[in-house]
């Protein structure tokens, strides 16, 4: 695979079934979907003999040099995230193309892993998800967004139309790095009105154009998780401007209100996650997917419904005026300037909370010298958890008023649905109603078996190697069409989802038929014979046979394996 956008300019190659061809190797097929900045085909990576997703970008983009610039740095660094929930990039670069007025321009390219499932807005379209549904796609993309942040990458751009999931139901996000050129380039809210879609995922410091980082990302995936809840998203507007206006200034609903089917702990994980200021909300993908998981497990998250006070919007957030609303979308700093010479009345009561803490935390510690400390209510957490099932291992841990948060995680070595590890350990002493965190294995992660058929047999072997599996065993089989060492079939066939490192066996060409006995067959059913068996008949006739006839006497070649396109004489009497 050549570096990132290193692949050779040149014109487009069309070839004969009018498809284009890209860097020498990516054959551009059929439109897969078309967004506002580009539209995403189905491809073929010839060299490597592997389904792939080519992105082109619009030319009203591609025609600016710095944004060219910008979508190949992050396509780079999109290319070095690697993780099960990240759909990956393989390539990406330029292509010089000619315009319909005859000029040049440049083409920026980026060939990204297929994935053959839906995408999360379709899903949406059905109807609201239940809370096990939503909360298992939210938790593949908050597990996607935890490795990113890790990494340094912020996507910027978390919506339904960037996240798919497969047939097997594994959650891919898509598109890291290319949100952050696309915001970075001159557009913005007021400029255009193609960005509608993502205007409903932003989070207010995006649309007031401040400076974004982690958290943006998670207020995203909170619209995302009330959308899913509800089938609409919380805010919605005839422009980009009204929509964030939302974000900014109005409470979002509860999900609840749309689908009383969602539960209290829902609606406060999601508007915990939907909070203006990005320090009240979730701090860490981790943190928001362990509230998930805790309500979809029938556990009480950390999150709490926020308190409504009658002098202030629904959900405790100050009132702002339409006034205000414009203001800080016209990014003016203002504050309210205090007139009063007095000590505000809260800070009266703040010391004496302090005083009244200080003296709780003096009596709690003679208590704990006479008590012998506070230790006396502790748990051991069980060591036999591991190996055992998620089941019983959420039993064990309730009945020792314990609080299980359950990870799931692909393993190689432990079988689906059984306990990898906990933290803390089997063995440690921990307080009452601590957490104990369980992974718990969902098996080998599997593949797709990729298209194998009429590759040769080192390309196929290639492409097994490249797809995390095993190359198995290789029969040859006779075929009048398929030429020598070309692959026939595959087994598990193409497509097929298997374990990584399955063994896949392959049947090839061995470039020969298998020839029958022509002899007293008519000539004209003799020549159809071989024709289509894709060999060449030579009916010569021969005298001293007896009267003149069309059956077939003899027979050069005997019958068995001859090669490919061979030509086979046959006799029939001439009456000489």
């Amino acid at each position: 695979m050549s570096d990132l956008g290193s692949a050779p300019g040149g014109r487009i190659a069309h070839l004969e079934s009018g498809e284009r061809l890209l860097a020498g190797r990516y054959r551009v097929e059929q439109l897969l979907g078309r967004g506002g900045m580009a539209e995403v085909h189905l491809g073929m990576d010839q060299r490597l003999g592997r389904r792939v997703a080519i992105k082109l970008l619009r030319s009203s983009l591609a025609n600016d040099p710095t944004f060219r610039l910008r979508f190949r740095q992050e396509a780079q660094s999109a290319s070095r995230m690697t993780h099960p929930t990240i759909v990956r990039v393989f390539d990406a670069g330029e292509e010089t193309v000619l315009e319909s007025g005859g000029g040049e321009a440049q083409l920026p390219f980026i060939v990204m892993e297929f994935v053959d499932g839906k995408l999360l807005k379709d899903l949406i379209k059905d109807g609201p998800m239940t809370a096990a549904e939503a909360g298992h796609i939210v938790s593949g993309i908050l597990t996607a967004l935890e490795y990113s942040h890790e990494a340094g990458v912020v996507h910027r751009d978390i919506k339904p139309g960037n996240v798919m999931v497969t047939r097997s139901g594994q959650v891919k996000v898509m598109d890291f790095g290319i949100a952050r050129a696309i915001s970075d380039s001159s557009a913005t809210v007021a400029q255009t009105t193609a960005i509608l879609g993502t205007a409903q995922y932003f989070s207010p410091e995006q649309a007031k154009g401040e400076t974004v980082d982690p958290r943006s990302d998670l207020y995203s995936t909170g619209i995302v998780l009330s959308e899913m809840l509800t089938g609409v998203p919380p805010f919605r507007g005839d422009s980009p401007i009204a929509v964030a206006y939302q974000h900014v200034s109005e409470p979002p609903m509860p999900p609840s209100a749309l689908n009383p089917r969602v539960t209290e702990g829902m609606d406060a994980v999601v508007l915990r996650a939907l909070e203006k200021d990005k320090n009240h909300r979730y701090q860490s993908a981790d943190e928001f997917r362990a509230d998930v998981e805790a309500v979809v497990a029938g556990r009480t998250p950390a999150a709490r419904l926020p308190v409504i006070d009658p002098t202030t919007d629904l959900f405790g957030g100050a009132v702002e005026t339409p006034e205000s609303t414009v203001r800080q979308l016209a990014f003016d700093d203002f504050e309210h300037v205090t007139t009063s010479n007095r000590p505000p009345i809260a800070w009266i009561w703040a010391g004496v909370l302090c005083v009244a803490v200080v003296v709780l935390a003096v009596a709690l510690w003679v208590i704990s010298l006479s008590t012998g400390g506070f230790g006396a209510d502790r748990r051991t957490v069980p060591s036999g958890l591991a190996g055992s099932t998620e089941t019983s291992a959420v039993t064990a841990l309730d009945k020792l008023d314990l609080h299980p948060l359950v990870h799931h995680t692909a393993n190689t070595e432990v079988p689906s649905g059984e306990v990898v590890r906990t933290s803390p350990g089997g063995g440690a002493a921990v307080q009452q109603n601590t957490t104990v965190e369980v992974w718990v294995s969902t098996g080998v992660p599997k593949v797709t078996v990729p298209t194998l058929k009429s590759l040769s047999l080192e390309a196929a072997q290639q492409a097994i190697t490249t797809a995390g599996l095993t190359n198995g065993s290789i029969t040859t089989q006779h075929s009048p069409d398929v030429p020598k060492n070309v692959v026939i079939g595959a087994d598990p066939s193409d497509g097929t989802s298997v374990p990584t490192g399955s063994s896949v066996n392959l049947t090839i060409s061995d470039g020969q038929v298998q020839l029958s006995s022509e002899i007293g067959k008519p000539k004209s059913e003799a020549s159809a014979d071989l024709t289509d068996l894709g060999l060449t008949p030579d009916v010569v006739g021969i005298g001293g046979c007896g009267a003149a006839s069309d059956v077939i006497i003899g027979q050069q070649q005997p019958a068995g394996a001859v090669p490919q396109g061979s030509t086979v004489t046959l006799n029939v009497c001439d009456g000489s």
